[in-house]
């Protein structure tokens, strides 16, 4: 270990160090040109073919550079450089053609589109191209196709420390030109606060001082591995707390039964999560195999790679239940692809919790594997080979030609806007529908869907209560009064989301509605409070061209007061006027509030 050191040392040298910071200023500056023709709906912004794969390359390829510089020969750095540029290539023009969608702005009175990477794609291009860098980097260390699981260890660990604190570097040097702006304020002096706010000045530092970030962390093996040793030792303490829990969840399925864990509509997600953990926490108590651990930490590190099957399977039977119920989405294609990973590791780490006499030492074969297999699966999963947009189509009209779903309940909205491309194809067959006896609501649902705007989505996505099952949402005090005719009616879309209680919308929630005349005008309103759980409580009035709006509000340190929601229930209050008066000015009236939180007194009502 300590000749590697020394090697490392001899093979970073200064003029590794200049080529490296010279690869993050040319990325800052490229960046920086990506981003200002984005900004001023310029090319290449507005050719997704050209601002996509441009902008992937420019966030993943120099970084990759960096960390190969001094640790590759030439002709390895071009073989994986030129392969990990394919790749990219391949994944974003892959990403355009599924769903080339930009943001519209304005450039010279004219309307155009502005494209970018998609969050996804870019998000598990960065994942993909950790996991293949550190297995090159190791190959190439042991000058074999397959590594030692050491070398691994190292090269993995190492290259995610380099990345953790390169972004922190990079942050504390933006606290202290920001500490340093704020102190020339004080003298008047605004030329560093103006500067920070630049882009042309922000974007290019940002990468310089990442790259530079990446090569002291490089030539600093023993402090990198230093940080890595206390942090697994740190994390594989927690191991026995999360084999505590994750026992006692187990434990408790037999005597409460699944419907629960349904019902909570993202068990998949949670499960998916747990066996991640466990998965880290055993790694951080395994590490390369050789590092001594206490009797308490084998014996957690044991029963944690054994939890982490049955997990998995009740994770899996989760899955199974929602494609058996809704068919195939593009999350749950995506989650199916995540249990694929998750299992081999779940299967892998039982068999090698049976191996007693090498304590876990077949972790080391498992994650080399599964390694393997996640590159292959996010590989798949971002190319037309299991796009998980296609398959969730394929299932919906599917299930739809099978009679397994109705025209009238149908996801129209689905196929336009998480379908992609295959989703807008498939509204255009349906709109073509001419045979069956649903083709007309289909050819209806069809262009309905195909006409809605991208900035509808998240607003269709939404369910409504309609107003008969509303006054079921609603407990209305005093008992016997009735909801006005009209708040029932209302329609409720109209009103801002942060303004409506989950009992007007469909989310099953439930409200106490207290009918009350607040304002004195003979009119009565309604104040809603969410139950069981009290959030803020809004008072709705009607105006005078009718419609029901928001008037007021009652902060949650009032709703949570349980004597006092008592108090309301049964009618023991009045109306008082305000102690303060309110300032008004220019047409504004400002209340006066009480320098104390009023649920300090919530315990003193009887």
């Amino acid at each position: 270990m300590e000749q590697h050191e020394i090697t490392l040392g001899q093979e970073v040298s200064r003029r590794v160090m200049a080529a490296r910071l010279a690869v993050g200023l040319a990325q800052g500056l490229l960046l920086y040109w990506l981003y200002s023709a984005s900004r001023d709906v310029l090319w290449p912004a507005t050719a997704p073919y050209a601002m996509v794969p441009l902008t992937l390359v420019m966030l993943v390829l120099p970084v990759l550079l960096i960390s190969s510089l001094g640790h590759l020969k030439p002709r390895q750095a071009a073989i994986w450089l030129g392969s990990a540029l394919l790749v990219l290539l391949a994944l974003a023009c892959h990403d355009v053609w599924r769903d080339a969608q930009g943001r519209t702005l304005m450039s010279n009175w004219e309307h155009k589109a502005v494209y970018s990477p998609s969050e996804m794609v870019a998000l598990f291009s960065v994942v993909f191209f950790f996991i293949a860098h550190a297995l090159v980097m190791a190959g190439a260390q042991d000058r074999r196709l397959v590594a030692a699981y050491d070398t691994y260890f190292e090269a993995a660990w190492k290259l995610g420390i380099q990345l953790l604190f390169s972004a922190f570097f990079v942050g504390a040097l933006f606290f202290v030109l920001n500490m340093g702006a704020q102190l020339f304020m004080l003298v008047r002096l605004d030329f560093l606060h103006k500067l920070l706010r630049e882009s042309w000045f922000n974007v290019p530092v940002i990468c310089a001082a990442f790259s530079c970030a990446m090569h002291v962390t490089d030539v600093r093996p023993a402090i990198v591995r230093g940080i890595r040793t206390l942090l697994l030792v740190l994390m594989s303490w927690i191991l026995p707390v999360a084999v505590v829990i994750v026992t006692g969840f187990l434990c408790t399925l037999p005597f409460t039964g699944l419907e629960a864990l349904w019902g909570t509509r993202h068990a998949t997600s949670v499960l998916l999560g747990t066996t991640a953990l466990l998965l880290v926490l055993v790694n951080a108590a395994f590490q390369n195999g050789d590092a001594k651990v206490a009797l308490p930490l084998r014996v957690s590190a044991r029963m944690a790679a054994i939890l982490m099957l049955p997990v998995t399977l009740v994770a899996i039977y989760a899955l199974a239940l929602r494609v058996q119920q809704y068919g195939w989405s593009a999350d749950r294609v995506s989650a199916a692809a995540c249990l694929v990973v998750a299992f081999c590791y779940a299967a892998g780490y039982v068999w090698a919790a049976y191996q007693y006499e090498t304590w876990l030492r077949p972790i080391s074969i498992v994650n080399v594997i599964a390694a393997f297999l996640m590159l292959a699966v996010l590989l798949a999963l971002f190319t037309p080979i299991a796009d998980p947009a296609r398959i969730g189509v394929n299932s919906q009209l599917a299930r739809l030609a099978k009679g397994r779903v109705s025209a009238d309940k149908f996801d129209f909205q689905y196929l336009r806007f998480d379908g992609a491309r295959y989703g807008r194809a498939a509204l255009e067959q349906l709109k073509q529908r001419s045979t069956g006896a649903d083709a007309a609501q289909l050819r209806s649902g069809a262009t309905a869907a195909l006409a809605m705007a991208d900035k509808d989505r998240w607003q269709l996505r939404k369910q409504f209560t309609a107003p008969a099952s509303l006054a079921q949402n609603l407990t209305v005090w005093p008992a016997g009064a009735q909801l006005p005719a009209s708040f029932l009616a209302q329609k409720w879309e109209s009103l801002p989301d942060q303004q409506k209680p989950d009992c007007l919308t469909g989310k099953n929630g439930k409200c106490d509605a207290f009918i009350i005349d607040a304002d004195g005008d003979g009119k009565p309103e309604v104040l809603l409070i969410d139950t069981p759980q009290p959030g803020s409580g809004q008072l709705f009035a009607e105006g005078a061209m009718g419609g029901w709006a928001v008037i007021g509000t009652i902060g949650y340190e009032n709703t949570a007061c349980k004597p006092l929601l008592e108090k309301l229930r049964r009618g023991e209050f009045t109306l008082a006027a305000p102690r303060l008066k309110e300032l008004e000015a220019g047409g504004r009236r400002i209340p006066f509030k009480p320098p104390f939180a009023p649920n300090e007194e919530c315990d003193q009502i009887k």
